[in-house]
Protein backbone atom coordinates (compact mmCIF):
# COMPACT_ATOMS: atom_id res chain seq x y z
CA UNK A 1 0.00 0.00 0.00
CA UNK A 2 1.39 3.58 -1.01
CA UNK A 3 1.84 6.31 1.83
CA UNK A 4 -0.51 8.94 2.64
CA UNK A 5 0.63 12.02 0.96
CA UNK A 6 1.55 14.43 3.76
CA UNK A 7 0.29 17.99 3.63
CA UNK A 8 1.10 21.48 5.65
CA UNK A 9 -1.63 23.34 6.14
CA UNK A 10 -1.22 25.81 9.23
CA UNK A 11 1.96 27.55 10.64
CA UNK A 12 2.05 29.01 13.61
CA UNK A 13 4.93 30.79 15.55
CA UNK A 14 5.22 33.42 18.74
CA UNK A 15 7.19 36.16 18.71
CA UNK A 16 10.69 35.38 19.26
CA UNK A 17 12.28 37.37 22.20
CA UNK A 18 15.43 37.10 24.64
CA UNK A 19 12.55 36.40 27.49
CA UNK A 20 9.24 36.04 27.46
CA UNK A 21 8.07 36.45 31.05
CA UNK A 22 4.32 37.19 30.86
CA UNK A 23 3.83 33.69 29.84
CA UNK A 24 4.43 29.94 31.48
CA UNK A 25 5.42 27.02 29.18
CA UNK A 26 2.31 25.99 28.47
CA UNK A 27 1.01 29.37 27.61
CA UNK A 28 3.77 29.82 25.23
CA UNK A 29 3.02 26.47 23.67
CA UNK A 30 -0.52 27.11 23.44
CA UNK A 31 0.23 30.76 21.87
CA UNK A 32 2.13 29.03 18.62
CA UNK A 33 -0.61 26.27 18.70
CA UNK A 34 -3.82 28.36 18.40
CA UNK A 35 -1.66 30.54 15.34
CA UNK A 36 -1.31 27.55 13.43
CA UNK A 37 -5.00 26.47 14.27
CA UNK A 38 -5.89 29.58 12.73
CA UNK A 39 -3.71 29.39 9.80
CA UNK A 40 -5.44 26.29 9.07
CA UNK A 41 -9.45 27.45 10.40
CA UNK A 42 -9.42 24.56 12.30
CA UNK A 43 -10.64 23.75 16.02
CA UNK A 44 -8.72 21.74 18.91
CA UNK A 45 -10.92 18.58 18.65
CA UNK A 46 -9.63 18.50 14.53
CA UNK A 47 -6.63 17.59 15.67
CA UNK A 48 -6.15 13.57 16.32
CA UNK A 49 -2.74 13.44 18.35
CA UNK A 50 0.12 16.20 18.82
CA UNK A 51 3.60 15.33 18.68
CA UNK A 52 5.84 18.17 21.07
CA UNK A 53 9.69 18.20 20.74
CA UNK A 54 12.50 20.17 22.83
CA UNK A 55 15.92 20.30 23.24
CA UNK A 56 17.24 18.93 26.90
CA UNK A 57 15.12 19.49 29.78
CA UNK A 58 17.89 20.22 32.28
CA UNK A 59 17.84 24.10 29.93
CA UNK A 60 14.79 24.69 31.78
CA UNK A 61 15.35 22.50 34.74
CA UNK A 62 12.07 20.73 33.97
CA UNK A 63 11.42 17.21 33.69
CA UNK A 64 9.48 15.64 30.91
CA UNK A 65 7.24 19.06 30.49
CA UNK A 66 4.96 17.47 27.93
CA UNK A 67 3.09 15.63 31.22
CA UNK A 68 1.77 19.51 32.21
CA UNK A 69 1.42 20.60 28.37
CA UNK A 70 -1.06 17.74 27.30
CA UNK A 71 -3.86 19.97 28.70
CA UNK A 72 -2.36 23.53 27.22
CA UNK A 73 -2.33 21.78 23.50
CA UNK A 74 -5.79 19.99 23.72
CA UNK A 75 -3.99 16.62 24.28
CA UNK A 76 -6.70 14.85 27.25
CA UNK A 77 -7.36 11.92 26.04
CA UNK A 78 -5.53 12.07 22.60
CA UNK A 79 -2.21 10.35 21.62
CA UNK A 80 1.22 12.44 22.56
CA UNK A 81 4.75 11.81 21.55
CA UNK A 82 7.49 13.27 23.02
CA UNK A 83 10.88 13.53 20.59
CA UNK A 84 14.41 14.45 21.44
CA UNK A 85 17.76 14.67 19.18
CA UNK A 86 19.56 17.38 20.70
CA UNK A 87 19.33 20.71 18.47
CA UNK A 88 17.65 18.69 15.71
CA UNK A 89 14.73 17.63 17.76
CA UNK A 90 11.86 20.41 16.05
CA UNK A 91 12.91 18.66 12.23
CA UNK A 92 12.72 15.19 13.82
CA UNK A 93 9.49 16.43 15.34
CA UNK A 94 7.97 17.15 12.34
CA UNK A 95 9.16 14.21 10.77
CA UNK A 96 7.80 12.05 13.45
CA UNK A 97 4.65 13.81 13.31
CA UNK A 98 4.19 13.31 9.06
CA UNK A 99 5.02 9.91 9.56
CA UNK A 100 1.96 9.46 11.38
CA UNK A 101 -0.21 10.95 8.56
CA UNK A 102 1.50 8.89 6.15
CA UNK A 103 1.21 5.12 7.53
CA UNK A 104 -2.31 6.52 8.26
CA UNK A 105 -2.43 5.79 11.78
CA UNK A 106 -3.65 9.32 12.15
CA UNK A 107 -5.48 12.13 9.73
CA UNK A 108 -4.36 15.16 11.35
CA UNK A 109 -1.53 16.22 13.85
CA UNK A 110 -0.55 19.00 15.52
CA UNK A 111 3.38 19.22 15.64
CA UNK A 112 5.24 21.98 18.41
CA UNK A 113 8.28 22.59 19.70
CA UNK A 114 9.45 25.08 22.11
CA UNK A 115 12.30 26.50 24.53
CA UNK A 116 12.51 29.02 26.95
CA UNK A 117 15.80 29.87 26.93
CA UNK A 118 15.41 32.63 29.76
CA UNK A 119 14.68 29.95 32.43
CA UNK A 120 17.69 28.38 31.69
CA UNK A 121 21.52 28.69 30.74
CA UNK A 122 22.30 26.63 27.45
CA UNK A 123 26.35 27.93 27.34
CA UNK A 124 27.12 26.67 30.61
CA UNK A 125 23.97 23.59 30.35
CA UNK A 126 26.58 22.29 27.09
CA UNK A 127 29.94 23.06 28.98
CA UNK A 128 30.15 19.54 31.02
CA UNK A 129 32.70 19.55 33.86
CA UNK A 130 35.94 17.24 33.26
CA UNK A 131 36.29 14.34 33.02
CA UNK A 132 33.47 14.86 30.40
CA UNK A 133 34.56 17.15 28.52
CA UNK A 134 38.21 18.92 28.41
CA UNK A 135 38.34 21.80 30.09
CA UNK A 136 39.16 23.96 26.88
CA UNK A 137 36.43 25.46 25.68
CA UNK A 138 32.93 27.18 26.88
CA UNK A 139 29.24 26.50 25.06
CA UNK A 140 28.81 25.41 21.60
CA UNK A 141 30.50 28.08 19.62
CA UNK A 142 33.71 26.54 21.72
CA UNK A 143 32.87 23.15 20.66
CA UNK A 144 32.44 24.17 16.99
CA UNK A 145 35.03 26.70 16.03
CA UNK A 146 37.79 24.40 15.50
CA UNK A 147 35.77 22.81 12.84
CA UNK A 148 35.07 25.77 11.22
CA UNK A 149 39.09 26.72 11.44
CA UNK A 150 39.18 23.05 9.56
CA UNK A 151 36.48 24.11 6.69
CA UNK A 152 39.04 27.19 5.94
CA UNK A 153 42.10 25.28 6.43
CA UNK A 154 40.91 22.94 3.63
CA UNK A 155 38.79 25.46 1.45
CA UNK A 156 41.60 28.68 1.79
CA UNK A 157 37.96 30.35 2.88
CA UNK A 158 39.01 34.20 3.20
CA UNK A 159 38.52 34.88 6.69
CA UNK A 160 34.85 37.53 5.54
CA UNK A 161 33.09 34.79 4.53
CA UNK A 162 31.18 34.39 8.03
CA UNK A 163 30.49 38.31 8.54
CA UNK A 164 28.86 38.16 4.98
CA UNK A 165 26.51 35.19 6.35
CA UNK A 166 25.78 37.06 9.00
CA UNK A 167 25.39 40.40 7.92
CA UNK A 168 22.62 39.03 5.17
CA UNK A 169 20.65 37.10 7.69
CA UNK A 170 20.51 39.86 9.92
CA UNK A 171 18.74 41.88 7.11
CA UNK A 172 16.46 39.09 6.06
CA UNK A 173 14.97 39.10 9.42
CA UNK A 174 14.04 42.74 9.29
CA UNK A 175 11.93 41.14 6.93
CA UNK A 176 10.33 38.80 9.55
CA UNK A 177 8.03 40.31 12.07
CA UNK A 178 8.54 36.73 14.72
CA UNK A 179 12.59 36.99 14.17
CA UNK A 180 14.17 38.25 17.72
CA UNK A 181 16.57 39.90 16.50
CA UNK A 182 15.63 43.22 14.33
CA UNK A 183 19.20 45.23 14.31
CA UNK A 184 17.87 48.20 11.96
CA UNK A 185 21.70 49.69 12.23
CA UNK A 186 23.02 46.68 11.10
CA UNK A 187 26.02 46.93 8.65
CA UNK A 188 28.76 44.77 7.69
CA UNK A 189 31.43 46.61 9.55
CA UNK A 190 29.59 46.33 12.76
CA UNK A 191 29.94 42.55 12.21
CA UNK A 192 33.32 42.52 11.55
CA UNK A 193 34.65 45.09 14.22
CA UNK A 194 32.25 43.01 16.86
CA UNK A 195 34.42 41.09 19.79
CA UNK A 196 35.75 37.92 18.92
CA UNK A 197 34.16 35.18 20.83
CA UNK A 198 35.63 31.65 19.21
CA UNK A 199 38.22 32.56 16.55
CA UNK A 200 36.71 32.82 14.52
CA UNK A 201 33.77 33.20 15.68
CA UNK A 202 32.91 36.82 16.60
CA UNK A 203 29.47 38.24 18.80
CA UNK A 204 27.47 38.77 15.48
CA UNK A 205 28.36 35.91 13.75
CA UNK A 206 26.41 33.16 16.78
CA UNK A 207 23.10 33.10 17.44
CA UNK A 208 21.04 34.42 20.34
CA UNK A 209 19.04 32.87 23.02
CA UNK A 210 15.31 32.64 21.95
CA UNK A 211 12.12 32.08 24.06
CA UNK A 212 9.28 30.73 21.29
CA UNK A 213 7.18 28.15 20.06
CA UNK A 214 6.58 26.94 16.54
CA UNK A 215 3.51 25.25 15.60
CA UNK A 216 2.07 23.08 12.78
CA UNK A 217 -0.48 21.23 11.81
CA UNK A 218 -0.20 18.33 9.03
CA UNK A 219 -2.98 16.27 7.61
CA UNK A 220 -4.05 13.49 4.60
CA UNK A 221 -5.05 14.36 1.43
CA UNK A 222 -8.82 14.83 2.26
CA UNK A 223 -7.97 17.45 4.98
CA UNK A 224 -5.62 19.23 2.53
CA UNK A 225 -8.77 19.79 0.21
CA UNK A 226 -10.71 21.35 2.73
CA UNK A 227 -7.90 23.95 3.93
CA UNK A 228 -8.78 27.83 3.65
CA UNK A 229 -4.97 28.40 1.93
CA UNK A 230 -2.33 26.29 -0.13
CA UNK A 231 -0.99 23.13 1.50
CA UNK A 232 2.59 22.98 1.39
CA UNK A 233 3.30 18.97 0.42
CA UNK A 234 5.93 16.51 1.84
CA UNK A 235 7.43 15.23 -0.82
CA UNK A 236 10.29 14.15 1.24
CA UNK A 237 12.26 13.45 4.66
CA UNK A 238 14.49 11.64 6.47
CA UNK A 239 16.34 11.55 9.63
CA UNK A 240 20.23 10.11 9.82
CA UNK A 241 22.46 9.88 13.05
CA UNK A 242 25.83 9.18 13.77
CA UNK A 243 28.53 9.00 17.01
CA UNK A 244 29.60 12.49 18.35
CA UNK A 245 33.23 11.22 18.05
CA UNK A 246 34.85 8.21 15.86
CA UNK A 247 37.64 7.68 14.16
CA UNK A 248 37.67 9.21 10.67
CA UNK A 249 34.62 11.60 11.50
CA UNK A 250 34.24 14.21 9.37
CA UNK A 251 33.57 17.46 11.43
CA UNK A 252 33.31 19.61 8.41
CA UNK A 253 31.45 17.58 6.21
CA UNK A 254 29.56 14.61 8.71
CA UNK A 255 28.91 11.74 6.84
CA UNK A 256 25.20 11.74 8.37
CA UNK A 257 24.14 15.13 7.23
CA UNK A 258 25.32 13.82 3.07
CA UNK A 259 23.62 10.33 3.89
CA UNK A 260 20.14 12.61 5.03
CA UNK A 261 20.03 15.09 2.71
CA UNK A 262 20.54 12.00 -0.23
CA UNK A 263 17.50 10.05 1.33
CA UNK A 264 15.56 13.56 1.01
CA UNK A 265 16.27 13.98 -2.75
CA UNK A 266 15.91 10.48 -3.77
CA UNK A 267 12.27 10.34 -2.47
CA UNK A 268 11.50 14.27 -3.79
CA UNK A 269 13.06 12.89 -6.95
CA UNK A 270 16.07 15.92 -6.56
CA UNK A 271 18.97 14.62 -9.11
CA UNK A 272 20.35 18.65 -8.90
CA UNK A 273 19.47 20.15 -5.97
CA UNK A 274 21.25 23.53 -6.79
CA UNK A 275 18.94 23.68 -10.11
CA UNK A 276 15.82 22.10 -8.72
CA UNK A 277 15.96 23.82 -5.11
CA UNK A 278 14.51 27.26 -5.11
CA UNK A 279 14.73 28.01 -1.65
CA UNK A 280 16.47 26.77 1.48
CA UNK A 281 15.94 27.09 5.41
CA UNK A 282 19.50 26.04 6.53
CA UNK A 283 20.44 25.46 10.79
CA UNK A 284 23.14 28.05 11.10
CA UNK A 285 23.81 28.84 14.43
CA UNK A 286 27.37 30.49 13.34
CA UNK A 287 27.70 31.92 10.02
CA UNK A 288 30.68 29.85 8.73
CA UNK A 289 27.88 26.85 8.75
CA UNK A 290 26.57 28.09 5.96
CA UNK A 291 29.37 27.26 3.28
CA UNK A 292 29.99 24.56 5.08
CA UNK A 293 26.31 22.48 4.68
CA UNK A 294 26.11 24.17 1.44
CA UNK A 295 28.67 21.71 0.23
CA UNK A 296 27.48 18.91 2.79
CA UNK A 297 23.93 19.16 1.38
CA UNK A 298 25.49 18.89 -2.34
CA UNK A 299 24.59 22.74 -3.52
CA UNK A 300 28.51 23.05 -4.02
CA UNK A 301 31.12 21.11 -4.71
CA UNK A 302 33.73 20.37 -1.94
CA UNK A 303 35.85 23.48 -1.19
CA UNK A 304 33.18 25.84 -3.57
CA UNK A 305 30.42 26.40 -0.27
CA UNK A 306 31.88 30.09 0.57
CA UNK A 307 32.31 31.37 -2.89
CA UNK A 308 28.33 30.68 -3.03
CA UNK A 309 27.97 32.79 0.14
CA UNK A 310 30.65 35.02 -1.36
CA UNK A 311 28.99 35.67 -4.74
CA UNK A 312 25.79 36.51 -3.36
CA UNK A 313 24.27 33.27 -4.45
CA UNK A 314 22.69 32.69 -1.22
CA UNK A 315 21.06 36.54 -0.97
CA UNK A 316 16.97 36.77 -0.58
CA UNK A 317 17.07 37.80 -4.36
CA UNK A 318 20.27 35.63 -5.41
CA UNK A 319 20.19 32.22 -7.61
CA UNK A 320 19.61 30.22 -4.49
CA UNK A 321 18.53 31.76 -1.32
CA UNK A 322 19.21 30.82 2.03
CA UNK A 323 17.31 31.41 5.38
CA UNK A 324 15.66 34.15 3.81
CA UNK A 325 13.64 34.42 7.41
CA UNK A 326 16.92 35.42 9.44
CA UNK A 327 17.96 32.15 10.27
CA UNK A 328 19.18 30.49 13.62
CA UNK A 329 21.64 33.58 13.59
CA UNK A 330 18.71 35.90 14.15
CA UNK A 331 16.19 33.59 16.20
CA UNK A 332 17.44 30.82 18.03
CA UNK A 333 14.70 28.75 20.49
CA UNK A 334 17.22 25.68 20.95
CA UNK A 335 13.84 23.07 21.17
CA UNK A 336 12.00 24.68 18.08
CA UNK A 337 14.70 26.37 15.68
CA UNK A 338 14.66 23.09 13.72
CA UNK A 339 10.88 23.06 13.10
CA UNK A 340 11.16 26.94 11.92
CA UNK A 341 13.33 25.85 9.17
CA UNK A 342 10.84 23.86 8.53
CA UNK A 343 8.14 25.54 8.88
CA UNK A 344 9.51 28.54 7.30
CA UNK A 345 10.57 26.33 3.93
CA UNK A 346 6.47 25.29 4.25
CA UNK A 347 6.38 28.88 4.14
CA UNK A 348 8.04 29.62 0.88
CA UNK A 349 5.82 26.95 -1.06
CA UNK A 350 2.86 28.28 0.20
CA UNK A 351 3.53 31.68 -0.75
CA UNK A 352 2.87 33.05 3.08
CA UNK A 353 6.62 33.93 4.02
CA UNK A 354 5.24 38.07 3.58
CA UNK A 355 8.21 40.21 3.15
CA UNK A 356 10.82 37.44 3.01
CA UNK A 357 9.03 35.45 0.22
CA UNK A 358 11.48 34.48 -2.74
CA UNK A 359 9.15 34.75 -5.83
CA UNK A 360 8.10 31.90 -7.48
CA UNK A 361 9.20 29.41 -4.89
CA UNK A 362 7.99 26.19 -5.86
CA UNK A 363 10.35 23.73 -3.70
CA UNK A 364 12.49 24.60 -0.46
CA UNK A 365 14.48 22.07 1.66
CA UNK A 366 13.95 22.66 6.07
CA UNK A 367 17.44 21.13 7.75
CA UNK A 368 18.32 20.72 10.87
CA UNK A 369 21.43 19.17 12.81
CA UNK A 370 22.55 18.79 16.60
CA UNK A 371 24.59 17.68 18.93
CA UNK A 372 28.13 17.32 17.78
CA UNK A 373 27.17 16.95 14.43
CA UNK A 374 25.56 13.84 14.87
CA UNK A 375 21.65 13.98 14.48
CA UNK A 376 19.97 15.64 11.20
CA UNK A 377 17.33 16.20 9.86
CA UNK A 378 15.71 17.37 6.51
CA UNK A 379 12.80 17.54 4.73
CA UNK A 380 11.75 19.15 1.26
CA UNK A 381 8.69 20.14 0.90
CA UNK A 382 6.53 21.83 -2.36
CA UNK A 383 3.82 23.37 -3.81
CA UNK A 384 2.60 20.29 -5.83
CA UNK A 385 0.89 17.07 -4.39
CA UNK A 386 3.65 14.63 -5.04
CA UNK A 387 3.09 12.13 -7.41
CA UNK A 388 1.37 9.15 -6.60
Amino acid sequence: MSKEPVAVVGVGQTKHVAARRDVSLAGLVREAARHALDDAELTWADIDAVVIGKAPDFFEGVMMPELYLADALGAVGKPMLRVHTAGSVGGSTALVAANLVAARVHRTVLTLAFEKQSESNAMWGLSLPIPFQQPLLAGAGGFFAPHVRAYMRRTGAPDTVGSLVAYKDRRNALKNPFAHLHEHDITLEKVQSSPMLWDPIRYSETCPSSDGACAMILTDRTGAARAPHPPAWVHGGAMRSEPTLFAGKDFVSPQAGKDCAADVYRQAGITSPRRQIDAVEMYVPFSWYEPMWLENLGFAEEGEGWKLTESGVTELDGDLPVNPSGGVLSTNPIGASGMIRFAEAALQVRGRAGDHQVEGARRALGHAYGGGSQFFSMWLVGADAPAT
